[in-house]
């Protein structure tokens, strides 16, 4: 049994050397639709789909069926595609599914099979993945779910992959403003990469314009003035969200001043404060990051970022009604005016 990333497998299809089988599995749909898409487009010609491209769905598949489609020889064509879509919605997916056990063990060479199972893993006790793990030619990919902190990541791989340069704020906006899911997010940055034409890169500029989030005026720029103790730009700001409440909704403010002023605590308490030991100990990824950091230890002593984290959860449950009615962007005025007095 072999694991590959969607890159691996990916390449294998474009190359024109597919493995016989592949169970796809995971929560994350977006990466399990882009390796059907890439199936379906380059394992089999187009003049040779009608005999040799056998599409099944589990809710409606007999798996009998399924494996002789799978052992049936090609038809004037080096190469047969058999895909099992939506396993998981088979009547008893993960049982039922290890009748595929001894085809997966020893699979018809000429013919590329394909599980894809969503929403879930199969079970790694069960029949189906122990024979997959007893064949080396059997591919097994997993699509873990994306976590927030992961995002950032799955964005520039995206763009390397598409060869699309992007800015590092631009990907802080996409993190921030569009978030997961994964699919559309990445729905984004295909339009992006549309509008960008021959230059092939993605700017805070480009954001703005096609998707409507203000490079000047977003959480990026708040935890930057916050930092540096720019009073002045951080009501600016505010009172920009305050104008456009739907586009800059108040939990998804407190969070990232929350997650800011958690690192500057954490930041003080390390017993290594280079920028290396920072880097390693914050979880940070980028250089951008870094800075806002080394910034806000530079304004903050620990006491007192400790006692901005007191001010922000207090303006949490303000914010949600408890103890308080003020609205809730007059109450982060109120905070930032807080976090400045610390």
């Amino acid at each position: 049994m072999a694991k590959k990333n969607v890159r691996e497998i990916i390449s294998d299809l474009r190359s024109g050397h597919p493995a016989p089988v592949y169970l796809l599995m995971g929560e994350e749909s977006y990466y399990l639709d882009l390796l059907y898409e890439n199936f379906d487009k380059y394992v089999i010609p187009e003049a040779d789909r009608d005999f040799n491209y056998n599409l099944f769905y589990g809710h409606d598949a007999d798996l009998d069926v399924v494996i002789a489609a799978a052992q049936q020889f090609p038809v004037m064509a080096p190469k047969r595609l058999v895909i099992l879509r939506e396993a998981q919605t088979m009547f008893q997916a993960k049982k039922t599914l290890d009748k595929l056990a001894p085809y997966v063990q020893r699979p018809n060479p000429n013919t590329v099979f394909v599980v894809i199972f969503s929403g879930d893993t199969l079970n790694a006790t069960g029949d189906l993945i122990k024979a997959a793990a007893k064949n080396p030619d059997a591919v097994v990919f997993k699509s873990d779910a994306v976590k927030d902190w992961q995002l950032a990541a799955h964005i520039k791989d995206y763009c390397q992959m598409r060869k699309v340069g992007i800015e590092e704020k631009a990907v802080r906006l996409l993190c921030d403003y569009i978030g997961l899911p994964l699919g559309k997010v990445i729905g984004e940055i295909n339009k992006l990469i549309q509008i960008s034409g021959d230059t092939k890169r993605i700017t805070c500029d480009d954001i703005e314009k096609n998707i409507g989030i203000s490079k000047d005026y977003n959480n990026y720029e708040l935890t930057r003035a916050l930092a540096s103790k720019d009073y002045e730009k951080s009501m600016k700001i505010v009172d920009y969200f305050q104008k456009s409440p739907k586009a800059n909704p108040t939990p998804m403010i407190t969070a990232t001043i929350f997650n800011m002023f958690s690192r500057l605590v954490l930041a003080h308490y390390l017993p290594d404060k280079s920028d290396q030991g920072l880097m390693t100990g914050l979880g940070l990824k980028v250089k951008p990051a870094l800075t806002e950091v080394r910034t806000g230890m530079s304004r903050y002593n620990p006491g007192q970022a400790v006692r901005a984290i007191h001010h922000i959860r207090e303006f949490d449950c303000k914010s949600k009604g408890i103890g308080s009615m003020q609205n809730e962007y007059d109450l982060l005025k109120e905070l930032i005016f807080k976090l400045f007095a610390c």
